[in-house]
């Protein structure tokens, strides 16, 4: 009997598919199996690249001689720890019974890549079988039976393949070649510097990049020189209530356009600032003349909803937690049915879920922190119109929609972790913001003159809640005028004079950049190496970005690890070790190249061009490989030892010590006991004059 196969990526799902799949059969070692039906799984990744010993000895040992390393044709293996459960899925896939295969793992890149390296490592003869795909955005049992109802043929996916192959393909290229390179060239250098036995110069075309935003801000922190600026300020009375008003020099004031000015509201000098008040006390009683009151209504929709960099953002301002634990959390909460697919770039629902979204504000009709709003929203109909609002967009979504609550597993939110459920609810409460109106603000802008120069002052306050009651908080750092004060200002015309109490110089200066935190940096990648705040542009140049939402949050794990950055937990800021600013000043002077962010943007719109068909993996490769012989070559034919003493002493300066917390800082290991960068535990480098350096790494 013809039976149908469905694999996918963890035991868990695996289970779901089963439950959905009415398999009620005891499992058996790996799998699951019906009357016409299997269900089995990966771990994770079954299949990885081999290292480049495998395709020729002589690669064991680190050799400027071997590089640039550019296989023709690469060659992959099982990985030994889960050899087993690889055996049993390529059993499965090979069984002369399995006519029909579903392809169940994580709806993306990476989770196509899990399962074509199994079935190429499994040879599995593809014109004997008839594969699928399902591609689901939650694990809701009503999803995962959309998913296998509308399964399209796999070869739909190719090109997505083709992409995960040359993320693969580039990553393991630039890491092997640009590493050892780099290792080999420099690294004795960095290890004399620091009195340490040897550094592994861990580079990657993500990884690096992101160090470089990491150490080129702290630099522009050291070198920032606080500038004064002096500013004058009025107080007056109206209505029995004190408001101030700051000077500009606008057109027709004395100091329009001076060069003693800073900016247009500020001086450079405090003596100016006293000049300018020396000028206007001199007719007394000192008043203003109201020149004009501009009173109108300003509007602030409800932001767009989550995607995993925003959740990463959100939840390191709030809970100071770092972008690796907010995927975790997420992760898990998909898992529990609670919130749909995590690993998504999207900030707006699809039309199709549009239309059936009441299903999901219902589900919080029994989540107590949000029943009162989702039950308003349902009696209210507000839902009815989101689809004609900017929240529902199918041009913006690629794999998923934006994270959402499914509105199913309330029940088991009492048993969540508490860090757990907070994130639930900052999903909750964005999502339902959605259906509630703009909040409303009442803004008063007044110009004031005393004499011919000019103050100016703003205030504004909550009208109306608007989406607000449901988010819970208002805008980071917004500030508004209480009620009061604002009525009093409503009977201010153009024409009245003022008393002014005083007039004062108040002294400021300017500020430094500020340092990345987690969640900045976050956003920062997704932005192409940019911190933009503003949430519409950020929006508008989205797509542009640094790694992608699943492997952002791993590579500042990864950099933190190689004791290149430091992430501070609780305030969640980072700042660059005295390794890693060495790191990036070999980088620097050598592949400078590769601390450009929109070059690394560039590379990952080039594989989203692959995944879309417009341009050939041929095409992509071939770019790659002459990239990565020619920043080979220039490095080969370079020698920047001698300059780097000079750079690395500019930056020690700043450290306590130059001796890092343990010896071979910089190593980066995986489960094997090896360096994804193809160094084995038994593989030996030798240093640019040929002599072995005896150590391991």
């Amino acid at each position: 009997m013809a039976k149908s196969l469905f694999i996918a990526e963890k035991p868990s799902v695996a289970q779901e598919f089963a439950k959905v799949l009415k398999i009620n059969a005891a499992r058996r070692d790996g799998y699951l199996e019906g009357e016409n039906t299997i269900v089995t799984w990966c771990v994770g990744h079954l299949v990885t690249m081999s290292y480049p010993e495998v395709y020729d000895e002589k690669y064991k040992k680190w050799s400027l001689s071997t590089l640039p390393f550019l296989p023709e044709h690469f060659l992959y293996e099982v990985i030994p720890g889960v050899a087993k459960q690889f055996q049993i899925v390529s059993g499965l896939l090979n069984r002369s019974d399995v006519e029909n295969i579903y392809v169940c793992t994580d709806s993306g890149r990476e989770g196509e890549y899990i399962y074509r390296l199994v079935e190429q490592q499994a040879e599995v003869d593809i014109k004997k079988k008839h594969r699928f795909r399902v591609w689901i955005d939650s694990q809701t049992e009503e999803e995962i039976r959309r998913g296998i109802k509308e399964a399209k043929d796999l070869s739909e996916y190719d090109h997505l393949a083709d992409a995960a192959y040359l993320r693969a393909k580039e990553d393991y290229l630039m890491g092997i070649n640009f590493s050892r390179l780099l290792t080999l060239k420099y690294g004795g250098t960095i290890s004399n510097y620091l009195n340490t036995r040897y550094t592994v110069v861990s580079v990657g075309r993500v990884m690096t990049c992101v160090l470089g935003m990491v150490v080129r801000r702290e630099r522009e922190i050291r070198q920032f020189v606080k500038t004064p600026f002096y500013r004058v300020v009025s107080t007056m009375e109206y209505g029995g209530k004190d408001f101030e008003g700051e000077f500009r020099a606008v057109e027709g004031s004395a100091w329009f356009q001076s060069p003693k000015l800073y900016k247009e509201n500020g001086f450079k000098e405090r003596k100016d600032a006293e000049a300018l008040i020396a000028g206007l006390t001199e007719h007394q009683p000192l008043q203003a003349v109201t020149e004009s009151v501009e009173r109108k209504k300003e509007k602030k929709n409800p932001p767009l909803l989550f995607n995993l960099a925003e959740l990463q953002n959100e939840c390191s301002r709030l809970f100071k937690i770092s972008p690796d634990e907010t995927l975790r959390v997420v992760q898990e909460l998909y898992e529990k049915k609670l919130v749909t697919y995590p690993r998504t770039d999207a900030r707006v629902l699809s039309s199709a879920v549009a239309k059936e979204i009441s299903k999901n504000i219902r589900g919080l009709c029994g989540y107590a922190p949000a029943a009162e709003f989702a039950k308003e929203i349902l009696e209210q109909g507000s839902f009815r119109g989101i689809a004609r609002t900017r929240y529902v967009d199918d041009k913006q979504i690629t794999d998923h929609y934006a994270i959402v609550p499914t509105g199913q597993g309330i029940n088991g939110i009492d048993r969540l972790p508490e860090r757990a459920a907070k994130v639930y609810e900052v999903i909750a409460r964005r999502f339902l913001s959605i259906f509630y109106p703009a909040a409303v603000y009442r803004k008063i802008s007044i110009v004031t003159a005393i004499g011919k120069e000019k103050f100016f002052s703003s205030f504004k306050v909550l009208e109306e809640p608007g989406y607000l009651r449901v988010a819970g908080m208002k805008t980071a750092g917004e500030e508004t005028a209480d009620q009061s004060f604002i009525k009093a200002m409503e009977r201010l015309r153009k024409g009245t004079l003022l008393e002014v109490k005083k007039l004062e110089i108040k002294e400021g200066e300017t500020s430094p950049p500020k340092r990345y935190n987690s969640g900045s940096m976050i956003l920062a990648m997704e932005n192409a190496g940019q911190l933009i705040e503003d949430e519409e542009l950020r929006e508008q140049i989205r797509g542009s970005g640094i790694g992608t939402s699943a492997t952002r949050a791993e590579i500042l794990k990864k950099l933190i690890g190689n004791k290149y950055i430091s992430l501070n937990k609780k305030t969640q800021i980072l700042t660059p070790t005295l390794l890693g600013e060495m790191i990036f000043d070999v980088v620097n002077s050598s592949i400078r190249s590769l601390l450009n962010p929109d070059l690394t943007a560039s590379w990952e719109k080039g594989l989203t061009y692959v995944a879309e068909g417009t341009i050939t993996s041929e095409e992509y490769m071939t770019k790659l490989n002459q990239f990565v012989r020619s920043r080979t070559e220039n490095v080969l034919n370079t020698n920047i030892h001698y300059e780097l003493r000079n750079v690395f002493d500019a930056s020690a300066r700043f450290y306590k010590s130059k001796k890092p917390a343990r010896e071979g800082a910089g190593q980066n290991s995986n489960k094997k006991g090896e360096n994804r960068y193809g160094n084995s535990k038994n593989s030996k480098y030798v240093y640019p004059d040929g002599n072995h350096s005896g150590e391991t790494v």
